[in-house]
C-alpha cells in the first residue's frame, strides 16, 4: 500500500483537492481529511498495483491546483517583488497582458508549465510521503516562478512599448492641433508592399527616406510606412484619403487614425482604387524568370 499525506492550511486549496479525489477515475485509493495541530491534512492510501499510475494521477492533481488555483496569485507576487513601481492599475494591465500571452500560445505555453510542475511533483512524491503545500510552492517550484517570471516580463514590454506608443500618439495630437493646415488635401494610395502620396491634383507627392530628415519619427517602430507618417506631419493636410489596395498592415492605419483622427477617411471603391487595386493585382501575377530557363 502507498499513502500519501497533502499538508496545507488553505481551504480552497484543500477543498480543491477534496473535490478532484471524489471525481477521480482512479481506483483503489481512500482518502480523507484531519486536522493537527498546524495543518488540515488530506491522506490518502492507495491499494493497487499501479504505484507509478497513482504518483501520475496525484502529480497531475496537484499540478492543476498549481495552474488553476495559484498562477494567478504567483504572477501577481513576481511583479510586485520585480516591478513594485508600477501602480496597481498598471499591474492590472500587465497581468491582463500575462493572460493574453499565455492565451494566444496556449497549447505550447500550458504543456511547458504543467511539464515542469509534474516533473517536480512526480519526483518529490516518489521519495516522499507527505507534502506541505505552501512551503513545497514557495522553495521548490523555481523551475516553474522562472516561467512565469518571462512571461511576467514579455508582459511589461509589451505594456511599455504600448504606453510609449500611445503617449508618442497623443504628443503627434496636440503638435497637429497646435497647427495651422498646410495643404487641402492628400490620397495615400495603401498597400503592404509600397504606399504611395498623391496630392489634390492627383500627382505625386515624393516621399523622402533620409533619415536625417525625418523630424517626427520616434524611437519606436510603427511600421515600413514610417516615411508616410512623417511626410503628413510635415504637410498637415486638412483630409486625408487612405484607398486600400490591400489591407495588410492594419497597425499603421489604426496609428493614421488615431494621429489624424477625423481628418482621415478611409476608401475602398472609387476612381483611384480601382486604378491602384488593377496596378497591384498585375504587378503581383508577374512571375520571375526561373534560374533554369
Amino acid at each position: 500500500m502507498k499513502s500519501l499525506c497533502i499538508k496545507t492550511n488553505n481551504s480552497d486549496l484543500l477543498n480543491y483537492l477534496l473535490n478532484e479525489l471524489q471525481n477521480t477515475d482512479l481506483k483503489n485509493i481512500c482518502f480523507s481529511e484531519n486536522e493537527f495541530k498546524l495543518y488540515k491534512n488530506i491522506i490518502i492510501h492507495y491499494s493497487g498495483k499501479d504505484e507509478n499510475l497513482f504518483l501520475s494521477k496525484i502529480s497531475s492533481m496537484l499540478c492543476f491546483l498549481v495552474i488553476d488555483e495559484l498562477e494567478e496569485t504567483l504572477l501577481k507576487r513576481l511583479m510586485m517583488q520585480n516591478y513594485f513601481y508600477f501602480d496597481s492599475s498598471e499591474r492590472d494591465n500587465i497581468l491582463a497582458i500575462c493572460f493574453d500571452i499565455m492565451t494566444d500560445d496556449f497549447t505550447n505555453l500550458f504543456d511547458k508549465k504543467f511539464k515542469i510542475l509534474y516533473d517536480i511533483f512526480y519526483q518529490f512524491l516518489s521519495t516522499h510521503k507527505s507534502i506541505v503545500l505552501n512551503g513545497f510552492i514557495n522553495f521548490r517550484l523555481k523551475e516553474y516562478l522562472s516561467f512565469l517570471d518571462n512571461i511576467v516580463n514579455e508582459a511589461v514590454n509589451s505594456f511599455v512599448i504600448e504606453k510609449e506608443y500611445l503617449e508618442f500618439i497623443s504628443l503627434l495630437k496636440l503638435y497637429i492641433n497646435s497647427q495651422a493646415c498646410g495643404c487641402e488635401m492628400v490620397h495615400i494610395i495603401f498597400s503592404s508592399s509600397e504606399s504611395i502620396l498623391l496630392d489634390e491634383n492627383k500627382n505625386l507627392i515624393v516621399v523622402t527616406d533620409d533619415i536625417f530628415k525625418a523630424k517626427y519619427l520616434s524611437d519606436i517602430s510603427f511600421s515600413s510606412n514610417d516615411y508616410i507618417l512623417n511626410s503628413l506631419l510635415t504637410l498637415l493636410p486638412r483630409k486625408i484619403y487612405i484607398h486600400l489596395v490591400d489591407e495588410d498592415n492594419n497597425e499603421f492605419i489604426n496609428t493614421l487614425q488615431l494621429v489624424f483622427e477625423n481628418k482621415v477617411s478611409l476608401c475602398k471603391d472609387c476612381n483611384i482604387c480601382n486604378l491602384y487595386k488593377v496596378s497591384h493585382k498585375s504587378l503581383n501575377r508577374k512571375i520571375p524568370h526561373s534560374e533554369h530557363s
